[in-house]
């Protein structure tokens, strides 16, 4: 039974989404209204591209199939052409991330064989490896350049794990959460998908002392969140995007909504440090 909620937990996104893109759209904020415009399909590729991540202002990283396998895809924005980072015959990438403090990729790889580990991928010639050893991370987030902040895979759950990589020290959050961890703008806090109620969260945490504190009820069973740099949350909910400010705001309301011949099932989205750019996928 452990094996097969494993392989469940593992790769649920690239069986349950077979064939989803990623798009980027430039966001404009006047005077607090935000307009979402100019989207472009940047995977454009049969089968499962997903997991979007802002490498640097000019290149955005993510998980593309390519010859039956899902390797590290970068976009440059401003050419619009992609490179893959790696080529990992045995195995598959996903949640591809720059590490803080270096040119280096970080990214979840599962084995054919069902050994799944967290990685570091050389930049440029895409040698790889192992961060941490002895978990089976999930969606990892890095808090700083030695602190990661880990969904992991426990038994038949997935648990909040923070990992001291100079210490070699795990310790764990909380039990039964989400796949959408982010860094809050401006505040030393990350958010995180809280499943230990019937009605799943928003919780916000503060890695350094633990403080933690409930932001708000997810829409229906919903987790794909991110942020904008003026301190509003955002969901995707089917073929729109919702919007929530907790210093401003009493519940949701609508952000964006896209057309529904395009978009049917938006799940990843993720807005640039400066708020110019939202990347997300879709079936």
């Amino acid at each position: 039974m452990k094996k097969i909620v494993f392989f469940l937990f593992a790769t649920s996104f690239a069986v349950a989404q077979t064939n989803t893109e990623v798009y980027l759209f430039e966001l404009n904020n006047n005077k607090g209204t935000w307009s979402v415009e100019n989207g472009k399909n940047i995977s454009n590729n049969p089968g499962y591209d997903s997991q979007p991540s802002f490498y640097s202002k000019n290149s955005i990283i993510f998980s593309s199939t390519r010859n039956k396998q899902t390797d590290i895809a970068e976009y440059n924005i401003k050419k619009g052409n992609i490179k893959f980072i790696n080529s990992t015959p045995n195995g598959g990438e996903y949640s591809p991330q720059r590490i803080p403090k270096s040119k280096d990729i970080s990214a979840v790889r599962l084995d054919t064989d069902g050994l799944q580990r967290f990685y570091k991928y050389n930049y440029k010639t895409g040698k790889s490896s192992e961060i941490i050893t002895d978990l089976k991370v999930a969606y990892p987030m890095w808090y700083d350049k030695n602190t990661t902040i880990n969904v992991v895979i426990v038994g038949e759950d997935l648990d909040l794990i923070k990992t001291e990589l100079k210490l070699k020290r795990n310790t764990t959050i909380q039990k039964k959460v989400g796949r959408s961890l982010h860094h809050i703008p401006d505040i030393d806090f990350i958010s995180y998908i809280n499943k230990e109620k019937e009605q799943w969260e928003v919780t916000m945490l503060n890695p350094k002392n633990g403080e933690r504190k409930k932001i708000i009820e997810t829409i229906g069973e919903k987790e794909d969140v991110c942020w904008l740099p003026d301190g509003t949350l955002l969901m995707a909910v089917g073929n729109t995007i919702m919007k929530f400010n907790q210093k401003t705001d009493k519940n949701w309301s609508l952000f964006h909504t896209f057309p529904k011949t395009k978009f049917k099932n938006i799940s990843r989205i993720l807005v640039n440090s400066k708020g110019t750019l939202l990347a997300l996928v879709s079936d």
